[in-house]
């Protein structure tokens, strides 16, 4: 099978580099971005010295070029890790996020529908937050985002499904890994450099280790690859909507707190503080706890304790 990833020299994508290194499928790993030297140094240590830390240019606002790569390399899946991310910018460049967010992610689907693949995308716990709630989100919850990133991420959803391609949508959350910027690297060097920090205690998640969705997304794969065989009695894959983030709750004051307690960062006073005192364009969610019952259930992935994945990375980045 040959699996094509996008965004590969993100977060995601250089993690699925990295559980997919000894994978008997054929991987191409595709950006418009090169690879850091801080990112192919890391991703070394993580897996050695001969992972694939190379990767082709790819447009995937562009559908004439992802047909021509689909065909000229005969791709059966392709996983989404591309995306416009930055929240507070999404609402200067809203026309920007929509092309990354939904136009890009349809292009990709239509693809996989003319190849009669299989899309994976990644979407985000953004598209809830308008209403109040205080339990675990379920996929079939309607989409209410308060922000520009969270609404073209939400029509990202739709055009997939729109397209008729099989596909496996899964939204996550707080997403943190060894590579570029997130929340941990930020908060182990502040906690490092500054006496004190306030950090918000009124949101409430999971945090997720991005290694453990691309072990998540390796799982689904080769569940596809079983129903795809000759002698499979399956038709197609369990299209859907699914949701995978690490399990449990915390603040961000509290993953800020463990955060540098694993880093042994002691010097830094680390105060709880309200939402409005960092004001922003956006209005994050407030609670957006994802239900993974479903992906438990249907795929059998295992889902690690976000305290000991944060632990694991950290012991990596120090």
């Amino acid at each position: 099978m040959t699996i094509l990833v996008t965004g590969a020299n993100g977060q995601l994508g250089n993690e699925m580099r990295i559980v997919s290194k000894d994978s008997a499928d054929r991987y191409i790993f595709t950006d418009v971005v090169d690879a850091s030297e801080e990112a192919i140094a890391m991703l070394k240590k993580l897996a050695g010295e001969d992972i694939k830390t190379d990767s082709l240019h790819l447009d995937i606002t562009n559908l004439d070029a992802i047909r021509a790569i689909v065909k000229e390399n005969d791709v059966n899946v392709i996983v989404n890790c591309a995306a416009y991310t930055n929240v507070d910018a999404a609402e200067d460049h809203q026309e920007l996020a929509e092309l990354l967010n939904a136009k890009a992610p349809e292009n990709l689907a239509i693809a996989m529908k003319e190849a009669n693949g299989l899309l994976v995308h990644i979407s985000t716990d953004y598209v809830f937050g308008g209403d109040p709630y205080n339990t675990p989100c379920k996929e079939d919850q309607e989409g209410t985002p308060t922000g520009v990133y969270g609404l073209t991420k939400l029509h990202g959803e739709q055009a997939i499904q729109g397209a008729g391609c099989n596909y496996v949508i899964i939204r996550t959350a707080w997403l943190y890994s060894e590579f570029g910027k997130n929340f941990v690297k930020t908060m182990l060097n502040l906690t490092t450099t500054k006496p004190q920090l306030k950090v918000v205690f009124d949101q409430a998640g999971t945090p997720t280790y991005a290694y453990d969705l691309a072990k998540a997304i390796l799982v689904i794969l080769e569940g596809y690859k079983k129903e795809s065989s000759p002698l499979s009695s399956e038709s197609s894959t369990q299209n859907g909507i699914y949701h995978f983030s690490n399990e449990g709750v915390c603040s961000w004051y509290d993953f800020t707190k463990l955060i540098a307690e694993y880093a042994e960062n002691k010097e830094c006073d680390i105060q709880p503080c309200h939402s409005d005192e960092f004001p922003s364009k956006v209005k994050r969610p407030a609670y957006s706890v994802l239900d993974k019952t479903r992906i438990k259930k249907s795929f059998c992935v295992e889902v690690p304790y976000w305290v000991d994945s944060l632990k694991k990375c950290i012991g990596y980045l120090k």
